[in-house]
């Protein structure tokens, strides 16, 4: 798969509510009401994530779980990117 080019992830960006482009990756940080809640929505996207077989970095603070996403294969932003967190909004609430 094929690296976006800037103009074509900024043409994405704003159809995906809570994303930005950070160092390289598409990211999205997400406080939850509680520990549990950020655990279990994690585990949701992981779910999904293994069945696209496309992962994304994670990382967990207290209620906050920010989601990193890049094509490390390919090197950097990619379509499978761009779905993965609009897949990922759909599954924690965008």
């Amino acid at each position: 798969m094929a690296v976006l080019s800037d103009e074509q992830v900024d043409a994405a960006l704003p159809g995906l509510h809570g994303w930005e482009r950070a160092n390289g990756t598409l990211r999205r940080s997400i406080k939850f009401p509680g520990f549990l809640d950020g655990i279990d929505a994690v585990r949701r996207v992981a779910e999904h994530a293994e069945r696209k077989n496309h992962h994304p970095d994670i990382d967990i603070r207290w209620r906050t779980v920010t989601f990193m996403l890049v094509t490390h294969s390919a090197g950097g932003i990619t379509q499978h990117d761009i779905d993965l967190a609009r897949d990922i909004n759909g599954i924690v609430g965008a």
